[in-house]
């Protein structure tokens, strides 16, 4: 009768020892998912060498990552890229069609032309989206990104134009095509931080949350 007591307080103790340990586990013990992306050749704004490398899956006809480059990207540049903390990366997602197509076409003709430029063009086409009541009117055309151009020097027209209507970038866009069906992007736009997925793109605290964490890994490594 002592013995199965004693066994049963020991076995008691056990359990309450396997409680307190699962119990003090956080959520930086947990295992993090990472599925890194290959940005070889992707349009990058930042120190090469920065320790964190961020990652957006967008569409320049998606409404909403218009939205995040007017409210998020700004406040990421400000914090963490002039300071050579984190390199941002755009990898174009094709989910529009074909002017979806179209955009990312001359996107590219602009980062091949000078790759300087890229980053204030990539602005303009946003802000040349319509309104959200106006999304599925036509309006990425191969005149219209020669018009955005227009004011950068640098970038020939014509080549523009012919790259857009001729395909001649297709290869660039098809790399990208192969990223985001490889990283299973099913919404626009799709942030990634060393691989790490965010569940809100919007949610910058969440975001900043974790550039932290993998700054200060970094750090310790």
């Amino acid at each position: 009768m002592k013995f199965t007591v004693i066994l049963t307080l020991v076995g008691v103790i056990l359990l309450a020892a396997i409680v307190i340990v699962v119990s003090k586990q956080t959520p930086e013990e947990e295992e993090i998912v990472r599925q890194e992306v290959d940005i070889t050749g992707q349009p990058t704004l930042g120190e090469k060498d920065a320790p964190v490398t961020l990652v957006e899956f967008g569409d320049f006809k998606c409404p909403s990552c218009k939205a995040w480059g007017e409210t998020i990207y700004p406040q990421l540049v400000e914090e963490y890229v002039l300071t050579g903390d984190v390199k941002f990366s755009y990898v174009n997602v094709l989910f529009h069609g074909d002017e979806s197509v179209v955009a990312a076409l001359g996107a590219e003709s602009v980062y091949k032309q000078d790759p300087e430029i890229y980053w204030d063009f990539h602005k303009k086409v946003f802000a040349a989206q319509p309104e959200a009541t106006s999304h599925d009117n036509v309006w990425v055309t191969s005149d219209k990104l020669v018009e955005l151009v227009s004011e950068f020097p640098s970038i020939n027209q014509e080549q523009l134009k012919q790259d857009v209507e001729q395909e001649l970038t297709i290869n660039q866009v098809s790399i990208d095509k192969e990223l985001f069906t490889k990283h299973n992007v099913s919404q626009t736009p799709t942030i990634k931080i060393n691989g790490i997925t965010m569940e809100d793109p919007f949610d910058y605290e969440a975001i900043k949350e974790v550039i932290d964490r993998e700054l200060e890994a970094n750090k310790n490594e």
